[in-house]
């Protein structure tokens, strides 16, 4: 029986080039991040039995009530993910290599027999599946995470710079999906000033500002073109000040395919 419709703080969380791995290395991926998550979860002090994962394979979607702080999702829990990341390096070799893409949006979400649906889960699993950010996390050599969050998330937390939140660490970034869509969202990579593998427009934007096909500058502040993205995804970012914000926390699953923290 369907349950109705609520609110959430929604995180999807994927590990990078999952799939090219052998299955003994997949299963070995998916215990450290499990692992990684737990510590994560457990530093942040989050109601665990009020937070739901959903195994997705390569990730997890993770549901939060309404009534957590986001400035404790994209604070204490990214910087947590990240430096458990950093001990995960410590350990593992080259083959067992592991970095994440998160994402962070809000919206309802409804649960029914088979788990959770809703048009804002579908809007994080897009942002964490953007190419554009593939490209960031590529770009970041020597980083462990990319963050990305829905225009939203943004201005209603990034921008006022929270607690440890640094508002010039983040640059926006616009996509389309597979349909066409366009996805407005901000981006981050912990311990950097600024996310690399962004082409930065002058005065030009694809979403009909300016002219198509301006110039470009690097997040160095270079000139040149921006980079072709594949599958026809339309990008692009600027420098601004915003914020970072991080937390930790803790999951509970009480649905088929969730799993307990």
């Amino acid at each position: 029986m369907a349950a109705g419709a609520r609110h959430h703080w929604i995180m999807v969380l994927d590990i990078e080039n999952f799939s090219t791995r052998t299955d003994p290395i997949q299963r070995s991926l998916r215990g450290a991040m499990y692992g990684v998550l737990r510590e994560a979860v457990g530093q942040a002090g989050l109601p665990e039995a009020e937070v739901v994962v959903e195994d997705r394979g390569d990730g997890v979607l993770m549901l939060i009530p309404a009534t957590v702080s986001p400035v404790d999702l994209a604070g204490s829990l990214v910087r947590a993910l990240d430096d458990g990341l950093a001990e995960a390096a410590a350990i593992f070799n080259e083959a067992h290599a592991m970095r994440f893409r998160v994402a962070l949006h809000q919206g309802l979400v409804t649960r029914d027999g088979e788990g959770w649906s809703g048009d804002a889960v579908n809007t994080a699993s897009r942002l964490v599946d953007a190419q554009p950010l593939r490209e960031v996390l590529r770009a970041a050599t020597g980083s462990r995470l990319v963050f990305v969050v829905s225009d939203e998330i943004h201005r209603s937390v990034i921008r006022h710079g929270y607690r440890t939140i640094d508002p010039a660490a983040y640059l926006p970034l616009r996509f389309r999906d597979k349909q066409g869509k366009l996805i407005e969202c901000w981006v981050t990579v912990p311990g950097r000033p600024a996310p690399p593998g962004l082409p930065v427009p002058s005065d030009e934007r694809p979403d009909g500002d300016g002219p198509a096909g301006g110039a470009a500058r690097g997040a160095d502040g270079g000139n040149g073109g921006g980079p072709a993205v594949p599958g026809g995804v339309t990008m692009w970012a600027e420098k601004v000040h915003g914020d970072q914000v991080g937390g930790d926390k803790n999951v509970t699953v009480h649905a088929p395919g969730q799993v307990r923290l």
